[in-house]
């Protein structure tokens, strides 16, 4: 069972990173392994809805969003992590999701997900939010822990001290560990995931 970290902060080891770090602690504890990935420094295209991705299942911009792909599909869990920018999260963790979602690529089917977000002191709840939406919108479970998932400080060094903030990301990943455990139970006693059984578009403006 494994389960896809993903950072999308544009510094490679700092809060966001050590957030991740914690959720995998957890993920280890209930015998989940986890894999961090990091979006990298570079700036990302965002998604053009041109639908290439829907013909060839990879993006027209080839970057880390095509490397996520294939791990995206392995991974019985997904962890979006970001660091807070004025109330919400990273450009680059923005874009990557937008279309790593939009691809069709990636079959989201009794994966569990979750999101994690690092600020200094505000903001962090419409980043947690932001990026739920991700989930929602692919009936993807929400994985939670015992408050919101957000740590605090300015550099790595002061979100070691965030004792509450690092117990809530470990505690998460016991418990997407837990339920990634509890889907595959289900799935082998002949409780499948039903997926998307009923379907319906509605256009407002005609």
């Amino acid at each position: 069972m494994k389960a896809l970290l993903i950072n999308g902060s544009p510094h490679r080891q700092g809060c966001t990173n050590l957030a991740l770090e914690y959720v995998a602690k957890g993920l280890a504890e209930g015998g989940v392994d986890a894999q961090i990935v990091w979006l990298g420094s570079k700036p990302l295209a965002g998604c053009m809805a041109c639908n290439a991705c829907r013909k060839t299942g990879r993006c027209v911009h080839d970057d880390v969003v095509n490397e996520l792909i294939p791990l995206a599909n392995e991974a019985d869990g997904i962890v979006i992590g970001s660091p807070v920018h004025y109330a919400a999260a990273s450009g680059q963790v923005t874009s990557a999701m937008h279309r790593l979602f939009y691809t069709g690529a990636v079959d989201w089917s009794g994966k569990v997900g979750a999101s994690v977000v690092s600020c200094r002191r505000g903001g962090a709840s419409a980043a947690f939010d932001q990026l739920n939406k991700y989930f929602t919108i692919t009936g993807i479970p929400i994985v939670s822990s015992y408050y919101w998932n957000q740590i605090h400080g300015n550099t790595p060094e002061e979100a070691m001290k965030d004792e509450e903030g690092l117990a809530t990301m470990q505690q998460l990943g016991l418990n997407m560990a837990w339920l990634i455990r509890c889907i595959k139970a289900g799935r082998d006693a002949g409780f499948a995931y039903p997926g998307r059984v009923h379907s319906a578009k509605t256009n407002f403006i005609r």
